[in-house]
């Protein structure tokens, strides 16, 4: 399930934050004023734009996961303007497919209600595990786009990042009730 974050996520989102195996991809670890800073940003981009990072609840079962959505990349991204489909799941739900079934709802939102033309992720050259969802969820290396992340520092092997894409298809979507998860606005 795909919600908006509430107060409740607070703590363990900035718990995933901190996990060894996520800062291995991150290069470093908010503090926890920095996380819920982050929460915050994420809440007011839903308000604003009706969509952004949700929590991740597994149906059923866990109430906190991690976060998965769309959010509008920072302007000094290479490739600014453009919107961007992300994730960061807890290593215990990792390789599940957690993250390719939220990405997918994300996606399906992005180019249905959000009626977005093109959506992009990128991610370090060293998270295979992150470039993998892209490709499942049928999204394509942009080489030539790949870059050097201008908020790491030169010399550090998170620096150089690669970048996919994927367009609106030319039919829509199944609905999202046959097609992808829940998506709670």
């Amino acid at each position: 399930m795909l919600r908006p974050f509430t107060d409740v996520d607070r703590a363990p989102f900035a718990a995933l934050n901190t996990h060894p195996l996520v800062v291995e991809s991150l290069g470093s670890s908010p503090t926890r004023a920095e996380s819920d800073v982050m929460i915050d940003r994420y809440s007011t981009e839903m308000a604003r734009e009706g969509w952004g990072f949700w929590a991740v609840s597994e149906t059923g079962g866990a109430p906190f996961i991690g976060m998965v959505g769309l959010h509008r990349v920072q302007e000094r991204m290479p490739f600014a303007p453009a919107i961007e489909v992300g994730w960061r799941l807890h290593p215990d739900h990792w390789g599940h497919g957690y993250a390719t079934e939220a990405a997918a709802a994300s996606l399906a939102y992005g180019f249905g209600d959000g009626a977005m033309h093109e959506i992009v992720a990128f991610t370090t050259v060293v998270n295979t595990r992150s470039q993998a969802v892209m490709a499942r969820i049928g999204m394509s290396r942009d080489r030539e786009g790949d870059f050097d992340h201008p908020a790491v520092a030169v010399g550090s092997r998170l620096r150089r990042h690669v970048l996919y894409r994927i367009s609106a298809p030319a039919t829509p979507a199944a609905p999202p009730s046959q097609a992808t998860p829940s998506v709670a606005p």
